[in-house]
Formats: structure tokens, sequence, C-alpha cells
């Protein structure tokens, strides 16, 4: 571990750095969204910070939880409200404080606006008012739990996005089951008190044996991220009261394509499609599921496939 930099080094790199940032094009009349912390102070950008500073206004999410993390880094800006309840009239607002030549941050309450969070509204109108929008990476959910997780390759790097699942549980699996079906990674979010309702609906859906990574307070001082079957989620949630709180991002791992699996199986196939005579697909799944031992998801996505419109 290296720990020979000293406090005066690392201020005057500092120092060099941020003079280097703040001699950087500023364009005024723009709109500067701005990624921010998910959960460590320490995590937001130097640009994001110079963009902050500079900007006229500041509009957030959450006024008061933005406010603690600019008090934090010295920040003074003026705040104004931008959420999903008033966003049409705060973009109204922007575009007029672009037209008098004003710099006006963009921010969630963590993280990257306008992605699985308020703030794509305004940069639309912005940019159809013919406005610069200037994005300021940093901080993601997303990208941490992928990061942590390792489920993503160079040689294979997709991954889907799918944002918080419906609260209701049939819109729920519906979702879900349309989800799961991708040949690729999908990273979800949940929250705490629907987190084991969505554990059962992905253990239904999808079997025991498919791969799920969680990542729990990602960034934070209990972060934890943590692989294993869907048979042993409800397991790993109840060895330790602590894993129902907190900030979730489950990673649900590609159904694994077997040699000799559903789709190069004539057996699978013949089954099937008697059960489809008579049967949903999704029943057809899960009885065939059970009679080959084949995952339950492919063997869904075979069905789907085979079945004839009515």
């Amino acid at each position: 571990m290296n720990q020979n930099v000293s406090a005066p080094q690392a201020g005057d790199a500092w120092s060099r750095v941020a003079a280097r940032v703040a001699g950087q094009h500023w364009p005024e009349a723009a709109l500067y969204v701005v990624a921010t912390p998910i959960g460590n102070l320490g995590d937001l950008g130097l640009r994001a910070w110079h963009a902050l500073q500079r900007a006229d206004v500041i509009a957030a999410e959450d006024t008061r939880a933005s406010r603690t993390l600019l008090d934090a880094w010295g920040v003074n800006t003026p705040l104004m409200a931008a959420h999903r309840h008033n966003e049409a009239s705060a973009a109204q607002a922007i575009c007029e404080r672009l037209a008098q030549g004003q710099r006006v941050a963009l921010v969630s309450d963590a993280g990257a606006p306008a992605v699985s969070d308020p703030g794509a509204r305004i940069v639309r109108a912005v940019r159809e008012a013919g406005y610069v929008v200037v994005p300021v990476p940093g901080p993601s959910a997303v990208i941490a739990a992928l990061m942590g997780s390792g489920v993503t390759t160079d040689e294979n790097p997709a991954y889907a996005f799918a944002g918080f699942p419906p609260s209701k549980a049939a819109a729920r699996q519906r979702w879900l089951r349309s989800w799961a079906a991708l040949p690729a990674p999908v990273v979800m979010f949940e929250s705490p008190h629907r987190l084991q309702a969505a554990l059962a609906d992905l253990l239904e859906i999808c079997g025991p044996q498919r791969p799920l990574t969680v990542a729990r307070e990602l960034t934070k001082r209990f972060e934890e991220i943590a692989t294993f079957p869907l048979g042993e989620a409800a397991g790993w949630l109840q060895a330790d009261p602590h894993r129902t709180q907190g900030e979730f991002v489950l990673i649900l791992h590609a159904a694994p394509q077997e040699e000799g699996g559903a789709d190069a199986d004539p057996q699978a196939d013949a089954l099937l499609d008697a059960l489809l005579e008579t049967l949903s697909v999704r029943d057809a799944a899960r009885v065939a599921a059970r009679a080959t031992g084949l995952p339950r998801d492919v063997l869904y996505n075979r069905a789907l496939a085979r079945k004839k419109p009515d």
C-alpha cells in the first residue's frame, strides 16, 4: 500500500489540476447536467464541483438533500426545485434563464440526472429551444454495480438497464418475465420494502439456479456486493437483518446457454408443442422445466417462439 504521498504534495497536485479545469471552456447560456455522489461525498468530481460553483442557479430534485452536499463542498449557488411534479414549469423557467445568458446546473438526489431520475424532460426542452447541454459525468449506481460484479467482459460488454420494477405484483411479474428473457445481464433498482417480493418473483420466473448479484449501499460504509443462485437469495437476506436495509441494485445474470439446451433439444420442443395445445406459454414452460430439468426462462422463450397465433 502506497502511503508515501504527503499532504503538501497532494495539495499541490489538486491545485494544479483544479487550475487546469478552471481554465477550460465553460459556455454561458448552457445547461450543465451534473452527476453527484450516490453515497460517498468524496465521489464528487472536480469538474462537477466547478460546474456547480460557476452556475447561476442549480435545479435540484430535492433542494434540501442537495443543499447538504453543496454545504459540504462549500458551494453557495442558489437552488431551485426541479422534480417530476414540476418538470414542465421548471423546464420553462430554466429556458428563460438560459435566454438571459445564465449557466444552469441540473442535479438529482444522487447519481446521474435524467437516468432513472427526473431531468430528461428538462434536457429535451433545453435542446429543442436551441441551447447547449453539457453532460458532466460522474457517479452511477448502475456502473458501480457492474464494476463490482464482474458480470460483463470486454469480449461481451452488453447489459440492459431496466430501472425500478412496477410496484404491483402482477405488473411486476410481467415486467420481470420480459426482462429475464434477454440474453444479457439486466440491471435493476429495488426499494427495501419490495425487495423480498421482487426476489420471490425472480425465483418463480427464472428458477433457483439463475445467478443474481445484489449490490447494496454502494460507495457507503456498509457497501456489500454478493453473487449467488436465486435459490439462495432468501437465505442470504435472512442471514443478516441489515441486509434488508439501504438502497439496492440487482443484476440478473444472463440465462445460461448450455450446449444441448432447449434450442437444440427436439424432445423439449415436442413436449412444448403438446403442452401449448392446452396451456399458456407460462404454464407450458413451468411444466416442461419440471419434466426436463432445463432452465424455465429458456423454455419460456422457446415456447413463446413456438406458440402458434390464435
